[in-house]
């Protein structure tokens, strides 16, 4: 027997335990998180060119990635990042994004929300109750619908209804990256509305061939929120990530307050 295990151990332990004492316990970390919702026929890799932008202002930056499997789901995926977070949040909803930010944004870390080209239902309605009385946008000719009632979006419609101002290439990964969205989920009522109590941001898309732009104008103004209009398709985030990470640094840096 080695005489001289003993004491190796105990100085090992004697100084693992010295390490561990010397140790500071983690800081919380206190800034703002920017918890991103992607919308139907998407990702979270919609959310590529914003993230580091609001890294570079020194923001966290989570983005979700949605199951499209109903409301609840996708409430669920959000509020798991939620919990996660030991600062204040700030929530963005894309397009469908916009019904689960309005569930999710109940929740007591989330400071403010942000509406990307996005649903901002009522309480007690539907993602799509408010767009009813605007004209049908071109995009929803070109659904497929599968066996199980799940939507997919062609090639052609990506590159023409859904982001018609990104390139080819950007084009190409929407189409290969979509998430395909129960078609069902447009249809479940939302039973909490975050927007009533909480400070909002809306982007509204004003060549949206998905959403009606006049909708998004009519859905920022019932909401009350500050409202910021660019010139592009249903995917600012992806045709003008500098314009969407600026009103989202706004929005955080209200949070923190």
């Amino acid at each position: 027997m080695n005489i001289l295990a003993p004491l190796v151990l105990a100085s090992a332990l004697g100084l693992s335990t010295a390490a561990s004492a010397a140790t500071p316990a983690p800081v919380a970390d206190t800034r703002p998180t920017v918890v991103l919702v992607h919308g139907a026929f998407a990702d979270g890799s919609s959310w590529n060119k914003v993230i580091p932008l609001l890294q570079a202002e020194g923001l966290n930056a989570v983005a979700v990635q949605n199951p499209l499997t109903s409301l609840e789901d996708d409430v669920a995926a959000a509020n798991r990042i939620i919990n996660a977070q030991t600062g204040p949040v700030v929530l963005v909803g894309h397009s469908w994004g916009g019904a689960v930010i309005t569930q999710a944004g109940g929740h007591d870390k989330v400071k403010s929300l942000v509406y990307v080209a996005a649903f901002a239902p009522t309480l007690g309605a539907h993602s799509a109750a408010d767009t009813t009385a605007f004209p049908a946008p071109p995009g929803f000719a070109h659904f497929i619908a599968d066996a199980d009632g799940f939507l997919t979006l062609p090639a052609d419609a990506i590159a023409r209804d859904f982001a018609q101002d990104v390139s080819a290439e950007d084009a190409n990964l929407i189409h290969a990256t979509q998430g395909p969205v129960r078609g069902a989920n447009f249809e479940q009522p939302v039973t909490v509305a975050a927007w009533t109590g909480k400070p909002s941001w809306y982007i509204v898309a004003g060549q949206d061939r998905m959403i009606d732009p006049g909708a998004q104008r009519a859905l920022a103004k019932k909401i009350g929120a500050t409202t910021t209009e660019v010139p592009t398709s249903h995917v600012p985030m992806v045709s003008s990530p500098e314009a969407v990470a600026k009103v989202i640094i706004e929005a955080a840096r209200a949070a923190a307050r």
